[in-house]
């Protein structure tokens, strides 16, 4: 899932005519942050997520897209099987109603009201 988001990282930098050196600075970093993200030596930070989707002009889901398939899929896995309270506690009913609506949103092809 990595690779992909590693490519599409280096596109969308390509496509803007920026320079290595150009997103590190806009990021308060350097060429050498954005070189370690398009080698794939390390994850973004969510801060360097939010500043890449505004330079890029991308929306998170679509520089994130393979990865939010994956975490779809295991959360529908760990949805499943997910143990029942041991005892009812305060905050049951809203329980109760964040996993429907979770279970809802995961049935979803896509989330409009997520996108930039």
């Amino acid at each position: 899932m990595f690779e992909e988001f590693i490519l599409d990282l280096k596109v969308a930098r390509k496509k803007s005519g920026l320079t290595q050196e150009d997103c590190g600075h806009l990021i308060g970093g350097s060429n050498h942050k954005i070189s370690q993200l398009e080698r794939g030596e390390r994850p973004p930070t969510i801060q360097e997520i939010c500043a890449l989707s505004l330079i890029y002009g991308r929306n998170f889901e679509s520089l994130f897209g393979e990865m939010f398939t994956e975490v779809r899929k295991d959360l529908a896995e760990n949805l499943e099987t997910l143990p029942d309270p041991v005892a009812e506690r305060p905050g049951g009913f809203n329980r109760a109603s964040t996993l429907k609506a979770l279970e809802r949103r995961l049935q979803e092809e896509s989330h409009p009201r997520y996108a930039g």
